[in-house]
């Protein structure tokens, strides 16, 4: 059995879950969010918790059961706390703003790059070197920091680029002087 699929999801107070035919509906103070629930996989709703289970011992629906258990409990987070990415950007005149919402970034191209949110989206600048990436879908935020991290991956010779809060860059040693 997988440790993660057998664990129940407890729903805090201001979760609604609704389960349909194969989907699932979570709404909360900061939004809804819905998903197709795979075959073989069934949600119920039992005193306050959802419990995830599966029809078979087949491989398929081992490997499915603590996805959908984790991705069903993303969901109850998000719409009660939400989630946030942080990025850095390093790099002299490397710098970030927010534009109504869009977020334009000057990386040392020869013009500024503009991201537009997708729905359910904000971006904030604390700091000119600095992006919060804020929203209820787990997958959306980490793939539009993803995609704003590419922009300038942070390069291994000076550490210049856009990163994550926190990571650290491997740094490889530069050419040997003349001696």
């Amino acid at each position: 059995m997988s440790r993660i699929g057998k664990r129940p999801i407890d729903l805090p107070s201001g979760v609604e879950v609704t389960l349909d035919e194969g989907s699932i509906t979570v709404k909360g103070p900061r939004g809804v969010l819905q998903r197709q629930i795979p075959v073989g996989i069934s949600v119920s709703k039992e005193n306050g918790q959802l419990i995830v289970t599966r029809a078979s011992d087949e491989r398929k629906h081992r490997s499915l059961h603590g996805l959908t258990r984790a991705l069903i409990a993303n969901m109850v987070q998000g719409v009660e706390k939400g989630f946030e990415k942080r990025l850095e950007l390093v790099g002299t005149g490397y710098r970030a703003a927010v534009q109504g919402k869009k977020l334009v970034l000057t990386v040392g191209y020869s013009h500024p790059v503009e991201f537009e949110p997708p729905e359910g989206i904000e971006f904030e600048t604390p700091a000119a070197n600095r992006i919060i990436i804020k929203g209820i879908d787990k997958e959306k935020v980490g793939n539009i920091a993803a995609t704003i991290r590419e922009v300038r991956r942070p390069e291994p010779y000076k550490g210049k680029g856009i990163k994550y809060e926190g990571e650290t860059i491997r740094r490889k040693a530069g050419k040997a002087g003349k001696k």
